[in-house]
């Protein structure tokens, strides 16, 4: 459950630092909900960052799964 802690921007940020492209959002259930795309390394390094969370944020789980590369972003963006 994420609220009123910025964790997207949070995550746009630290994507974006990585070199990542994709989105996150927030789910209807209170979770978030991350697609990213890049080097495998630097994925791992943002797997590593969610789970550690925002300086605000408390992170109780982060499932994950790997997929093929696609190349269907140019950034990394909030969705709403």
């Amino acid at each position: 459950m994420v609220q009123g802690v910025g964790f997207r921007y949070f995550v746009k940020k630290e994507a974006r630092a990585l070199g990542l492209t994709g989105w996150v959002r927030n789910c209807s259930d209170g979770s978030v909900e991350v697609v990213a795309e890049g080097d495998r390394k630097e994925l791992e390094l943002l797997l590593s960052i969610l789970q550690r969370g925002s300086p605000f944020s408390i992170v109780q789980r982060v499932d994950h799964s790997w997929e093929n590369y696609k190349g269907e972003f140019k950034d990394f963006e909030v969705r709403y």
